[in-house]
């Protein structure tokens, strides 16, 4: 997060520094946001655990622009000293009631007034727009549409974020460098067309905010720091990892240069450039970052600090990289339990859940299924006892519970998770929601090894007409879908020519998504060559066998080399 701590410079006004919290709040809150990821492809390893994260005005006060007037519009607040000691007093007042918008919008969201919130926003939008309409769009239009925007990005109503950010570019564009506070706004927009995956736009706005930053601070100006860290996880999220790598060393250049090379300041550029790297496959460059992210935190806080456990549980991610998975595994055992004693944070916190989501996994990689049981079940309980046992959030628990006592063979209890996880999520999202079909297809998978054929079919065909509903006939989770269903009407015995048919789908999706050499065209391969070899269809099965043997003996040069 690049706003995690903050960086002043006398030179500018306090706006910056309440704009900088309020970025922070801003992150806070998107923390929760809804998603369902999609994961289609064999895993490399026997087990994969995963996240699927669900979220569950009469009176308001209007922010008018302060100094708005017909001979004003247009004009920069600096144009002269005077001028610029009344507009800086004047913004003091203006920035006040900034504050308690967003303050009102933010509690109004915490109480679960979320329309209240929203009718609140929306009368501070008519009267911004009715301000530009009459001709005014300056820095304070800017700033109050600032505010609109991050209420809205608190929210979850991205929609009306991107249009709100149109407006603001509009005025921005209009504005020169020099106006008060056009950096912190810019930083801003930066971060939300971050959020919408806006990469090219959110690096313009974090390239023009760093270059005022640099004007005004200096080159040197630790302040920089922010937009440097900003642009560094735009880079690497649209690949250009070399240029993000330079962004991130040079805010660390910057905080070694002024606040020495053991301050805390550094930490979060460190774990941005170490994650980076580890993402890049750079394992040992990585864990040169993290080991002195430790060493800082232990230097500060002592061996029992929380927040050691913190750098450890990274340093553990890199030893698993590494193809040390026992290290990894002692890593994450200490960091959880010293995180657990020092009370650093709650039980219940997504990044204690991730590790110990993250530690089953590597415990049920090196067959260590029943201590990594533990954990998902601690998991399970902790969400229980603090959301309640229908809570939607306890379905990412249970499936990996399900899939964990599969995996040992106990699918009666795996079929017990996974119906109650299917109602709780049809009961949350509908029946025709592509989200219930993760739990249902599994369920499928479940009662097909206990031998409820007839269930196990019903499912996988339902499953089958949601996904091609939500994600189209060729798409990876109908794939998926149709697979399951195949392995199932096989063993009821349906004709073999529908099986071909659905086998040949299922080849056109995974040559289109994986390749016409992959391993999975070739499993699939092998099953349509037997059911041809089967009816007696030889003229179809011999190209195909042809294509398949020449496969085979790819596979095996590239095992070979």
């Amino acid at each position: 997060m690049e706003a995690s701590f903050l960086l002043q410079c006398p030179s500018l006004s306090n706006y910056r520094r309440r704009a900088e919290i309020l970025h922070m709040v801003f992150d806070h809150f998107q923390k929760g946001k809804t998603c369902y990821p999609i994961c289609i492809r064999k895993q490399k390893h026997n087990i994969k655990f995963y996240m699927i994260p669900i979220t569950d005005v009469a009176h308001h006060r209007v922010l008018r622009p302060a100094s708005v007037g017909s001979s004003q519009v247009g004009q920069t607040l600096r144009e002269d000293y005077v001028s610029a000691t009344q507009s800086f007093h004047s913004m003091n007042d203006f920035e006040r009631e900034l504050q308690e918008l967003f303050d009102e919008v933010k509690n109004l969201i915490r109480m679960g007034n979320k329309n209240d919130a929203v009718d609140l926003l929306r009368a501070n939008y008519e009267a911004v727009k009715e301000q530009m309409n009459a001709g005014a769009k300056g820095i304070e239009e800017a700033a109050i549409l600032d505010i609109i925007a991050l209420g809205y990005m608190a929210i979850g109503d991205f929609k009306s974020v991107g249009f709100i950010l149109d407006m603001m570019n509009e005025v921005v564009d209009s504005l020169k460098d020099d106006e008060l506070h056009l950096d912190s706004i810019l930083m801003h927009m930066g971060s939300m067309y971050s959020t919408l995956d806006k990469f090219e736009k959110s690096l313009h706005a974090y390239q023009r905010a760093a270059g005022i930053m640099e004007n005004t601070c200096g080159k040197d100006s630790t302040f920089l720091v922010t937009p440097f860290l900003g642009m560094a996880k735009v880079l690497g999220a649209v690949g250009r990892a070399t240029k993000a790598v330079e962004m991130y060393q040079r805010a660390i250049t910057i905080l070694e240069s002024s606040r020495g090379a053991e301050g805390e300041d550094l930490v979060v550029p460190l774990f941005g450039l170490g994650n980076l790297l580890l993402k890049q496959g750079r394992a040992m460059d990585a864990e040169t970052h993290f080991i002195r992210v430790l060493n800082i935190y232990t230097k500060l806080y002592g061996k029992s600090d929380g927040r050691v456990g913190i750098a450890m549980s990274s340093l553990a991610h890199v030893k698993c990289a590494k193809g040390n998975v026992d290290e990894a595994i002692y890593l994450y055992q200490n960091s959880l339990q010293l995180i657990k004693d020092s009370n650093y944070m709650a039980l219940d916190d997504s990044i204690m859940e991730k590790m110990r989501i993250d530690l089953a996994e590597l415990l049920h990689v090196v067959g260590r299924g029943n201590e990594g049981r533990v954990l998902l079940e601690e998991c399970l309980l902790i969400n229980e006892k603090n959301k309640g046992k229908d809570h939607p959030s306890l379905v990412t628990h249970m499936m990996n519970l399900a899939t964990s006592y599969s995996r040992s063979n106990n699918y009666v209890e795996s079929e017990r998770l996974l119906r109650r996880s299917l109602e709780i999520m049809t009961k949350k999202m509908g029946t025709d929601d592509q989200s219930i079909t993760f739990p249902m297809l599994q369920l499928a998978v479940t009662l097909y090894h206990l031998k409820q054929d007839e269930e196990a079919e019903q499912l996988a065909l339902e499953v089958l007409r949601i996904r091609e509903t939500a994600f189209g006939r060729d798409s990876l989770p109908v794939g998926e879908a149709l697979d399951c269903l195949v392995s199932i009407q096989t063993r009821l015995g349906k004709d073999d020519s529908e099986l071909l048919k659905l086998l040949k789908r299922i080849l056109s999706i995974q040559e289109k998504e994986f390749g016409y050499e992959s391993e999975e065209v070739v499993e699939t391969l092998k099953k349509i060559v037997h059911y041809l070899d089967k009816s007696g269809r030889r003229n179809e099965k011999i190209p195909l066998q042809k294509r398949l043997s020449v496969l085979r003996k790819k596979n095996k040069q590239r095992i070979h080399y």
